[in-house]
């Protein structure tokens, strides 16, 4: 039986149930909003079903096998079997877990869930085309929207995705046994974290990049460090190729690139892995409809309280553009909500961290030394090699650095870059000093455990000041 169309009313149509979505539909919930979420696939977003939280347990669990190889220094000695297969499965009841608590906790905010694809009839109406055959549809009226539909694996040219020998990161993350070998398109962050996790698993992995180094976006000194580790792991390198076509080979594969030079180069591998980007999914939404404007990328334009061109409509995470991260999404979630509640609410990109799960692991938050000069600051910079840290040589994982940047004048904290084990985790303290202002001195003042990675912290602030004590 065919449900007809019906007409329903909310406060806030959030579309979309990833990061940003279902953040907006909570914090909706929590200022006494009527909230409706609709969710085309499943909630928790790319973030949670196929992105952060899937790779990374697959990064913590490749690297148990790894270091148990790789312990012999230690006085440990072993040869873990790997079962993918198993590992796939236990990282899938991770993500069932969370993505079951993000239902729960969107509907004990008061949230309306519905699965379907939402798209705009006009500022104030969208039709709900509900999932599963013979569901029907129906039009929700609304005072206010957010748009958090997220993004996509971006396909280049003759390189389709078919998840046997051309693979997305969502492929990459669901198979069932580690390839011979593998020649991953790309050198980004997703490209770099998920060549390591095969790698470590035994796989022959090679990448090819466009440009002349992987993860660009890095200083020189930060990518030199995760570079010489995986190529130290097995991981060849060619730079400066573009992926031209492919084609089967036996049971596999070979790609085919091309230099600047017009140079063509042959790999190749059981598998393929295209890792060159994302892009924002607008296609879905109907834009024509209403008055939001888009760039030439494709993501909606939004200003300081995630406030799209059409008064009504809000925009929040991947979909409104770089930097493409699930803690940026969720911050601006809750602006949205807030602002629609009509709180005082606005976004600040002063201190939004990233991090690359890579093996060094990179974390980095506000400015570079040379962005600081830029922006008109005579910077100051202090650093601590982890090679002279107690708690590195005692983890055994010694390469890379913290840094950070300052005011030479005031001191304030104006930025940070570290390169090593526990990265991500390293640069919240560095975070929180530029959020709340806080200065060299107030960070050299404070007392950190030993022995600790975050000494490394204190000693970086206090090098910036000329006080280094252990190095």
């Amino acid at each position: 039986m065919v449900v007809g169309d019906i007409t329903s009313s909310t406060d806030v149509l959030v579309i979309g149930g990833g990061p940003g979505g279902y953040v907006a539909a909570i914090r909706a919930g929590q200022l006494d909003l009527d909230v409706t979420l609709v969710e085309m696939d499943a909630y928790g977003g790319t973030c949670l079903n196929r992105g952060c939280i899937p790779s990374k347990a697959m990064i913590s669990a490749a690297d148990i096998a790894h270091r148990a190889r790789e312990a012999e220094d230690m006085g440990v000695y072993a040869d873990p079997a790997v079962d993918l297969q198993g590992m796939v499965e236990w990282k899938d009841r991770l993500v069932t877990r969370l993505t079951k608590g993000v239902e729960s906790l969107s509907e004990r905010a008061g949230g309306h869930l519905i699965e379907g694809r939402a798209e705009f009839a006009s500022a104030k109406k969208a039709r709900i085309v509900a999932s599963g055959e013979g569901q029907g549809a129906e039009s929700i009226e609304f005072d206010h929207a957010i748009i958090a539909t997220g993004s996509r694996p971006i396909e280049i040219p003759g390189f389709g995705f078919d998840g046997e020998h051309i693979l997305s990161s969502k492929h990459a993350l669901s198979l069932s046994s580690v390839p011979e070998s593998m020649v991953v398109v790309g050198a980004g962050y997703i490209g770099m974290e998920l060549a390591t996790v095969y790698q470590k698993l035994g796989c022959d992995v090679t990448i090819v990049e466009q440009l002349d180094d992987a993860l660009p976006q890095y200083e020189d000194d930060v990518t030199k460090v995760v570079r010489e580790h995986a190529e130290d792991l097995g991981i060849e390198f060619h730079f400066g190729e573009r992926a031209l076509e492919w084609e089967e080979m036996g049971e596999g594969l070979t790609v085919k690139t091309e230099d600047e030079d017009g140079t063509v180069s042959e790999f190749g591998a059981e598998k393929c892995l295209v890792a060159v980007g994302r892009q924002p999914v607008t296609d879905t939404l109907n834009l024509d409809a209403v008055d939001v404007e888009t760039t030439d990328g494709g993501f909606i334009e939004t200003d300081g309280q995630a406030r799209t061109s059409e008064d009504t409509i809000f925009a929040v995470g991947d979909v409104a553009g770089e930097p493409m991260l699930a803690h940026k999404a969720f911050k601006e979630g809750e602006v949205a909500a807030e602002v629609i509640a009509g709180e005082p609410s606005a976004l600040d990109y002063q201190a939004v961290p990233a991090a690359v799960f890579t093996d060094p692991e990179i974390g980095n938050v506000g400015m570079t030394e040379a962005e600081a000069r830029e922006a008109g600051f005579e910077p100051v910079v202090g650093q601590m090699p982890l090679r002279a840290s107690g708690r590195a040589l005692s983890l055994d994982e010694t390469d890379g650095f913290v840094r950070v940047v300052a005011d030479s004048d005031s001191e304030f904290i104006l930025g940070a870059q570290v390169v090593g084990p526990e990265a991500s985790e390293l640069v919240a303290e560095l975070t929180l000093a530029i959020e709340m202002g806080a200065t060299l001195e107030d960070v050299a003042s404070t007392i950190h455990v030993h022995p600790t990675l975050s000494e490394a912290v204190h000693e970086a602030v206090k090098g910036a000041r000329g006080e280094s004590i252990h190095y």
